[in-house]
């Protein structure tokens, strides 16, 4: 078993929990995200200067030549016969040979929406930050922009629908907890649809933090974190003022619970490690979650950590 950590500053990788040994294996600069996926060999690193893949457990790296430097997401299809890919400006890719070649997915760019995204804080344009895929519903592909919303694909990614309606519009990660079922953290809340987006319940309402960077769910139990504002503002004497919170009713109330660095730092990713909840923070601080329900410290990375995953 081996743990990927994307950070700031490239691809960490580390075999155990604490972690004594972390070691960069990746230089690629910020890595918003690193992934594997069942059915497609190899560690994925959605980064600021390409999207690479190590099929050696991190010892080498391929840069797979998305058409757009700054890559943001990716995600397999459950066969594994299709990579999807999303970039800043907020363009989709799909590779149908092993990531060998790119193709656009033209029709992402015709969303109705389209001329609105964009933020000044991203050169006043926008990225797709998150895509997923569930494997009952093979055919669908779920994206969401920052700052765009949420759209959804029936059609392997030709065609698109928004599904953007009564959700923030700063999309940082859908969490795919069935075919029909996501929970996306957004830079004002945490929603929840259980019909492809065709509807939202906010989540976050009794709580006084409002900026979710992503959620996680392992073994019915809902995960997730959010900081008092953006993180323009974690600098300052409170830190990022964060919290976190978990739901065993798919976010229908939350326990707070204490964690090592609260409230100066927020948990911004999380993965499980033989059943247990690995979490990562802005600070470079990793927190694992105990069979008693307690957090406890589970080792340092040099730089803030953004994404985690396990091959």
């Amino acid at each position: 078993m081996a743990i990927f950590i994307g950070t700031r500053d490239g691809v960490y990788r580390t075999d155990a929990v604490p972690v004594e040994d972390a070691k960069q294996v990746l230089d690629s600069g910020d890595t918003p995200r690193v992934r594997t996926f069942p059915a497609v060999d190899g560690v994925f690193a959605a980064t600021k200067s390409g999207l690479y893949r190590s099929v050696d457990e991190g010892q080498t790296w391929e840069d797979l030549g998305v058409p757009r430097e700054e890559v943001y997401s990716v995600v397999a299809s459950s066969d594994g016969e299709r990579l999807y890919t999303g970039t800043h400006p907020a363009h989709l890719y799909v590779s149908t040979d092993d990531g060998e070649t790119w193709d656009e997915l033209e029709g992402f760019q015709d969303l109705p929406s389209r001329d609105q995204w964009h933020t000044p804080r991203h050169r006043n344009e926008a990225h797709v930050r998150s895509l997923g895929v569930h494997p009952e519903t093979p055919d669908r592909v779920t994206a969401g922009v920052e700052v765009g919303g949420v759209h959804v694909s029936e059609d392997r990614g030709e065609t698109w629908t928004e599904r953007r309606e009564d959700v923030d519009d700063d999309v940082h990660h859908v969490l795919i907890l069935g075919s029909d079922e996501y929970v996306v953290s957004t830079g004002d809340g945490l929603y929840r649809t259980r019909d492809v987006g065709q509807s939202w319940t906010r989540l976050d309402t009794v709580l006084d933090h409002r900026y979710f960077r992503e959620a996680f769910a392992l073994d019915g139990r809902l995960y997730a974190a959010a900081a008092r504002s953006s993180p323009g503002t974690w600098s300052g004497e409170n830190g990022a003022d964060g919290i976190l919170v978990e739901s065993t009713d798919t976010g229908e109330t939350f326990e707070a619970v204490s964690y090592p660095g609260e409230s100066q730092e927020v948990v911004l990713a999380w993965t499980s490690v033989d059943g247990t909840v690995l979490a990562g923070t802005n600070d470079g601080r990793l927190i694992s979650r105990e069979s008693d329900g307690t957090w406890t410290d589970a080792g340092q990375v040099p730089v803030g950590i953004r994404s985690l995953t396990v091959s």
